[in-house]
């Protein structure tokens, strides 16, 4: 039993940043942000619930499917609107569900453990035949618009997907840890700005990463040269190559959004999926692997046959 994705949405604000909007008024320039991060642009001005509204609503009609249909709805994000109630709440009183929902804060890894929690909730049987699940982040709320080491990365964006309940197993292997030694490397405080410790966070990133890729590859029995598809966390290119490079994954099978939305958190694995999905990759039995890491440091993969 598992879970099939039947629906994918996107939604990014109408506000565009460049490099040399942000060169304006800091110490950086065009072509060192591209060097160092692959970005070009960034989409900044939303709020995480407006954003996962946006991109739920195209994921559910893509899917063909209305509120009622909606057994449940898991909204990955760091930046909710509110301390309470969960940006859940906010959402499904907008999409006119009548189902659960909640919140998880998984950082930049969360869209990759909400699909593990829901998969795992719809092979109970008694869970839910189609859940929605969101990734959606409002990150220009919480960066400090003067730091080149933040200013440069974080972005807003929402992605969704649909799932429906399919007896076919779906998620060959999964792979999830926090190692809060870390934590002092990436974090943000209430009221705060996001503080970041760049080279500490890219290293422990790939290692942890390629780690976890090859940890979930092996519980699932499948090659690096059989993946047809890696979403990978939208962070910083270099990071994206370095983990190919270490796990034997194609780096030419990696679908990458990073240069035009910078980096959106949680929404960045449906963004990659949406660009995936429209360059016609998710086929049928297609394996894809999907993996993020985030403050914690937090990471999780997935393997999937589509």
């Amino acid at each position: 039993m598992g879970a099939r994705v039947i629906g994918i949405g996107a939604a990014l604000p109408e506000r565009v940043v460049t490099n040399d909007d942000l060169a304006a008024t800091m110490d950086t320039s065009d072509s060192w942000i591209r060097e160092r991060t692959g970005i070009h642009e960034r989409r900044i001005g939303s709020s995480t619930s407006v954003l996962a509204i946006e991109s739920a609503r195209a994921a559910m009609e893509m899917a063909g499917v209305h509120s009622e249909d909606i057994g449940l709805l898991i909204l990955s994000t760091s930046t909710p609107d509110k301390c309470m109630p969960a940006t859940a709440s906010e959402v499904s009183a907008e999409l006119n569900l009548t189902c659960g929902g909640f919140d998880i804060n998984a950082a930049c890894a969360g869209f990759a453990y909400g699909f593990i929690v829901a998969s795992s909730m719809m092979k109970s049987p008694t869970g839910p035949k189609r859940l929605l699940l969101i990734g959606a982040d409002s990150l220009s709320n919480i960066i400090d618009w003067t730091d080149r080491s933040t200013a440069i990365l974080f972005a807003d964006g929402g992605g969704a997907v649909v799932l429906e309940y399919t007896n076919a197993d779906t998620l060959l292997g999964w792979d999830c840890a926090t190692d809060g030694k870390y934590a002092s490397i990436l974090y943000c405080d209430h009221g705060s700005t996001v503080v970041m410790e760049g080279r500490e966070v890219f290293k422990v990133a790939v290692r942890a990463v390629a780690d976890s890729i090859a940890t979930t590859l092996e519980k699932a029995d499948i090659r690096a040269s059989d993946v047809d598809v890696l979403l990978p966390h939208q962070a910083n290119i270099r990071i994206i190559e370095a983990v190919c490079k270490r796990t034997g994954i194609d780096f030419a099978k990696s679908f990458n959004v990073i240069a035009h939305t910078g980096n959106n958190s949680s929404a960045t694995i449906p963004l990659s999926m949406t660009k995936a999905h429209e360059s016609g990759v998710l086929l049928p039995g297609s394996i894809v692997v999907m993996t993020g890491f985030g403050a914690g440091m937090t990471w999780a993969t997935t393997v999937v046959r589509w």
